[in-house]
């Protein structure tokens, strides 16, 4: 139990972290969250977990797949704010196209058949 509780501590704080360097530097603050910092630890959590390699392996090459239609969420957003849609109708509307992208990114992989 003590052993997911530092888990999360860990996970936790280097989110509140990033979003705190944020407020003082935008550049700063995206180059902490532009690292894959929670993929990395998830790896690390999965590497302490199970000594699997093949996961670990199979998680990086999915983590890649899907790194490419999440990128469509940094286009959107910031092209609805600058139109002057609301944040809070922004965020939601970019959420959306991204999952379709995700959608459709997973769908083409799967007609080429690679299977994430």
């Amino acid at each position: 139990m003590l052993y997911y509780v530092v888990k999360i501590a860990v996970t936790t704080l280097l989110i509140v972290l990033i979003s705190e360097i944020a407020k003082r530097s935008s550049f700063w603050g995206a180059v902490l969250a532009s690292i894959p910092l929670i993929s990395v630890l998830a790896m690390i959590w999965l590497y302490v977990d199970t000594k699997d390699i093949a996961k670990i392996s199979a998680l990086s090459t999915s983590v890649f797949w899907l790194v490419l239609p999440s990128l469509v969420l940094f286009i959107i957003l910031p092209l609805l704010l600058k139109q002057g849609f609301h944040f809070y109708l922004s965020l939601p509307v970019s959420l959306l196209v991204t999952v379709a992208c995700y959608w459709g990114m997973v769908s083409l992989l799967q007609y080429y058949g690679i299977k994430l």
